[in-house]
């Protein structure tokens, strides 16, 4: 069976019409799911709200501190990031990472 991606925004529609008192049966033949994902989905955002699933959505999306990573203090995963200034070893970024050079 192809898995389908719901939001949140949209299990959270899907949670409300259940509790609206809709045939359980016939909501997950209707949303495609299964009773263990419902229930999943029930123990997950049982509580919350479309607008609090936003506002959780958004913190998750926000970027990490600067220099969390340590490095430049540009918040880049590569530690070493700007030592090439300063006699280290050759480095070239990629935009899939941090390449050390012969040298």
């Amino acid at each position: 069976m192809a898995r389908k991606r719901f939001t949140p925004e949209q299990i959270v529609a899907i949670l409300r019409e259940a509790e609206r008192g809709t045939e359980r049966k016939a909501l997950f033949r209707r949303h495609g799911i299964s009773e263990q994902t419902f229930y999943r989905w029930k123990r997950m955002y049982g509580g919350l709200g479309v607008s609090e699933v936003k506002r959780i959505k958004q913190l998750d999306g926000e970027p990490e501190a600067q220099g969390a990573f340590g490095g430049a203090g540009d918040g880049h995963p590569c530690p070493a990031r700007g030592d090439e200034k300063k006699g280290g070893p050759e480095l070239t970024v990629t935009s899939s990472g941090c390449w050390w050079g012969e040298g």
